[in-house]
């Protein structure tokens, strides 16, 4: 069964996707209405499900005309996608993220399901079992350079 978030994420990404400019601009108190939850679960949905590292940008402004504005960074080439990832998982990456931007590279058809599943596998924390920050170090390191193949090959 899914929650309350997933169903906010999925309703986001399909307006999303029906705008051809893909961006957005909602209401937070009027998406928490249309949901019947509280405006912060739906804070909570754009703070971890709209990140940057999942290739999103969202500006917000508060207050009675607040607004919530969610926009898809769109790449020309594959290239520039590797290239800008690269630039924001320098000098370390957490494993979290590191997992946000390999569903990222899925999303855009960069990497197969096959080779995602190994990235992760490469990057697990029970595979670069040393003390942080050296394993986000190494992680990074270890993504770069994945990155890298993957965009000359």
């Amino acid at each position: 069964m899914r929650n309350i978030s997933d169903v906010i994420e999925e309703y986001l990404k399909s307006i999303l996707e029906d705008n051809p400019h893909q961006v957005i601009e909602i209401k937070r108190s009027d998406l928490a209405e249309k949901f019947q939850c509280v405006p912060s679960q739906i804070n909570y949905v754009i703070k971890t499900r709209f990140t940057v590292e999942k290739g999103y940008i969202v500006e917000s402004k508060r207050g009675g005309g607040g607004y919530i504005r969610i926009r898809r960074i769109q790449y020309v080439t594959q290239a520039r996608l590797i290239d800008d990832i690269v630039y924001m998982i320098q000098p370390e990456l957490s494993q979290a993220k590191a997992a946000d931007v390999i569903e990222r590279l899925l999303e855009h058809d960069v990497i197969t399901n096959r080779e995602a599943e190994l990235m992760l596998s490469a990057t697990d924390r029970k595979v670069l079992a040393f003390p942080l920050p050296l394993r986000d170090e190494i992680r990074s390191r270890i993504m770069t350079n994945m990155l890298s193949t993957l965009k000359y090959k």
